[in-house]
């Protein structure tokens, strides 16, 4: 099965750090990490409940937070993205989607514009944890309560984002 990739063939410039040649600033970057980690984390139990010994997911979501605190480098945070993958292999898929959202999250730090897989995976996740006939009511109000939580700096940003790559990203943000 042929995977599916939620980038656009152009990077967007404003998921670009100034200092990379983009629009970003540090601090909304910052803040897209912040969120993209509040979405995985709002959705980290369905993976929990699945492997509750197993910490991945979590420590994927804690090291994009120190990264934005400066307590680890880019790299580290970019690496564990993998570790907090491969937590769901195997898992049914609100598991799976949960600790994919985890390792979108904490994938920011090297690229911004992962804001929008941790969003989409938390998403689905919320999606697949319930039976199919509640599933598009469970994806929007995942949708909303993440709206919600976006800061006003990046509000803007975030939600043109969905625009552009809500197809990309299996129509998660048609709410």
């Amino acid at each position: 099965m042929a995977r599916t990739v939620i980038f656009n063939d152009i990077r967007d410039p404003r998921f670009i750090t100034v200092r990379r040649g983009g629009t970003l600033s540090d601090a909304d970057h910052h803040l897209l990490a912040l969120w993209a980690a509040a979405c995985a984390e709002h959705v980290l139990h369905l993976f929990e409940q699945e492997r509750p010994d197993d910490d991945r997911p979590r420590r994927a979501i804690e090291l994009a937070r120190a990264w934005v605190r400066g307590e680890i480098k880019m790299t580290e945070a970019h690496n564990y993205a993998f570790v907090a993958n491969a937590a769901g292999k195997g898992l049914p898929d609100a598991a799976r989607f949960a600790a994919l959202a985890a390792g979108q999250a904490v994938a920011v730090a090297h690229v911004a514009a992962h804001e929008l897989g941790a969003a989409a995976y938390a998403i689905r996740a919320a999606r697949a944890a319930v039976p199919v006939e509640e599933s598009e009511e469970a994806g929007r109000q995942e949708c909303l309560w993440q709206r919600a939580q976006l800061p006003e700096e990046i509000r803007e940003l975030v939600l043109d984002d969905q625009k552009l790559r809500n197809e990309r990203c299996w129509l998660a943000f048609n709410f």
